[in-house]
């Protein structure tokens, strides 16, 4: 049996990949609603695909209770595909962090990341119905010298899709964390290096395996996926 959805929430809206998906989504019929700290830059966004937009910082309790009761009238109802796309990045020497702005950090990439879940958790549930994406990096799986809070951020939200997975999926609520292996193209940013052609991920191609994800026939759903372009090594 393949589910259908017709709602989605998509928290740490931005330009990139959240904009792909928003458009996709959007193209298939589904409302969309987007969540940001910053709402200003998702105007233009709003506009092309009729998305609710609501300002809300993930790690805080309040503001996400707060974002998904303001969000099911605007949608019609509770979200059904809830992705979570918000990161804190933060690099440095270990020795020079500032151990607040660790803490920041780790509450964006994590800890907000299981708030969202928790709240789409508790509207899918009465229903058995839904999705919960999570979107993790190259740091969900391997931590690099630099950049010792994301990757503490990006294993524990790895390791919260994994245990969500176990526990959700069997009461009909499809939980996939994506493993995104390599940096994304931007054009805004410039683009790929020319020395380096087919070097970034297209963000309309990674939205296409989100979607994918969501028309799986549950008797085989997929918990963890990883993207990379051809050209990266790993």
């Amino acid at each position: 049996m393949i589910p259908t959805y017709s709602r989605a929430l998509i928290v740490g809206a931005g330009s990139g990949l959240s904009a792909s998906l928003a458009r996709l989504l959007a193209a298939d019929g589904m409302t969309i609603g987007l969540a940001a700290r910053n709402v200003d830059k998702l105007a233009a966004l709003a506009a092309e695909t009729g998305a609710a937009v609501h300002a809300c910082d993930a790690s805080q309790p309040a503001e996400v209770e707060a974002l998904f009761a303001r969000l099911e009238p605007a949608l019609g109802g509770p979200p059904d595909v809830v992705v979570y796309n918000a990161s804190g990045r933060l690099r440095g020497p270990v020795a020079d962090l500032d151990p607040d702005a660790v803490a920041q950090a780790l509450m964006v990439s994590a800890y907000g990341g299981f708030l969202v879940a928790q709240a789409a958790a508790r509207r899918m549930l009465p229903h058995r119905h839904g999705a919960i994406l999570l979107t993790g990096a190259s740091a969900s799986v391997k931590g690099f010298a630099g950049s010792a809070p994301f990757a503490m951020g990006k294993f524990a939200l790895r390791g919260l899709g994994q245990s969500l997975a176990r526990e959700l999926q069997p009461q009909g609520i499809h939980v996939a964390h994506i493993v995104i292996d390599g940096a994304i193209r931007n054009p805004a940013r410039g683009g790929e290096p020319p020395e380096a052609p087919d070097s970034h991920l297209d963000p309309d191609a990674i939205a296409r395996a989100y979607r994918d994800l969501l028309r799986q026939d549950r008797s085989a759903w997929t918990s963890e996926l990883e993207l990379r372009p051809w050209t990266e090594r790993f």
